[in-house]
């Protein structure tokens, strides 16, 4: 009875003992876990804060470099030297591209291809009823353009120097059947005399936008216009050098040009009747290169033909017309000057019909590389004056 009593005892205690042991082992086991789970989430805090934070460190750092460094050297005035000099069309032959017009619009293209580079083109717009000031504030407004530019999907600023006015700007072009365009490009715009606009843009990198496999980053831009006013109309013109490398075929790209030009010319001159500065609020951020616009230098608005914005081209064509000109009517003068010799000559009763006769043949002769109507002019006159005597 004593064995039985002793045995349930123990048996009692065993298990009362390993009940309150598994409790206790339970409950202390609960309270390791959440130890440990505190712990790894307070180091996971840790590693993420200084994650975060990381970026946001070296973004700030290369933006201030940027800003203190590079932007300021991205365009410098040499740039605006070359534009006005018209070192940017070179001395290539242009080949004609496009010329159309309407009642408001005018619209002429060339290209040619450099030993180095992608294609550059070279056009002239003259908007009828338009004025240089509002043409600037046209081409620089991007956030209108998104309106009424159907290939521009996107465009921000991502930052601007108040020194010497040069701005930063991410653009996101959405061409048909294409992927997307990126265009990371800075600009600065000048101001000359008589109202006289120049703007520089190229291609550059910024920190805050890395590369994304989901766009195709354009590497090479180049691109400057002019904006004057056309002498003696109540019209304005801006002249264009542009060159880009897109990831295009050539000869697509050239196609493309060709027969959709004129199409987007015209719907840019719509918009540009719509568009209207003042009644159009600033972005976010009113600080722009159009706020920001540098005067052209004096010793560069010395340059001959700056102030008239005459380019080499325009000087080329000019100087060509003026010796072809020249040249013609000097030969018109003393073609004519022996026509009317010849035919008071030949008019006269005192010479001898032989006479006449060859002195009509030697102004046939010395008339021969005129032009065509001069031809056939003279050689009536001569007809009817052998005829009248």
């Amino acid at each position: 009875m004593g064995k039985r009593w002793v045995s349930a005892s123990w048996r009692k205690l065993g298990h009362d003992g390993s009940m309150e042991f598994l409790q206790e082992n339970i409950h202390g086991g609960w309270a390791t876990i959440l130890a440990l789970l505190f712990i790894l989430i307070w180091k996971s805090l840790r590693r993420f804060r200084s994650i975060v934070a990381l970026p946001d460190v070296k973004t700030t750092l290369s933006v201030n470099s940027i800003s203190k460094i590079r932007i300021s050297e991205i365009i410098s005035d040499e740039d605006l030297r070359s534009l006005m000099d018209g070192e940017l069309e070179d001395k290539e032959k242009w080949d004609h591209v496009i010329h159309k017009t309407n009642n408001l619009l005018t619209y002429n293209a060339r290209c040619c291809k450099p030993k180095e580079g992608p294609l550059k083109y070279l056009s002239v717009t003259i908007f009828e009823n338009c004025s240089t000031e509002l043409l600037r504030d046209f081409y620089l407004d991007n956030e209108y353009r998104k309106q009424w530019d159907k290939t521009l999907v996107e465009h921000e600023q991502l930052q601007v120097d108040e020194t010497n006015g040069t701005e930063i700007g991410r653009t996101i072009k959405k061409f048909p059947l294409l992927t997307p365009r990126e265009y990371i490009l800075a600009w600065r715009v000048w101001e000359g005399k008589e109202n006289t606009f120049y703007c520089f843009i190229k291609e550059c990198e910024h920190a805050l936008v890395p590369r994304r496999k989901k766009y195709v980053r354009v590497g090479f831009f180049r691109s400057g216009w002019r904006i004057r006013k056309v002498p003696g109309r109540n019209a304005c013109e801006i002249k264009m050098v542009h060159q880009e490398d897109a990831g295009l075929n050539v000869e697509m790209a050239k196609l493309a040009f060709s027969k959709g030009i004129w199409s987007y010319v015209c719907k840019m001159d719509s918009a540009l009747r719509k568009y209207s500065p003042m009644t159009r609020p600033l972005p976010g951020s009113s600080t722009m290169a159009v706020t920001l616009i540098q005067k052209v230098p004096p010793e560069f608005d010395t340059i001959p033909g700056s102030s008239a914005a005459t380019s080499s081209i325009d000087r080329q064509v000019i100087e060509v017309k003026e010796k072809k000109l020249s040249r013609s009517s000097k030969k018109w003068i003393a073609n004519g000057l022996l026509l009317l010799g010849g035919v008071v000559y030949l008019t006269r009763g005192h010479s001898t019909l032989g006479a006449k006769i060859a002195v009509a043949c030697i102004l046939k002769k010395l008339t021969k590389h005129g032009t065509s109507s001069s031809q056939n002019g003279q050689s009536r006159v001569t007809h009817d004056s052998l005829h009248h005597n």
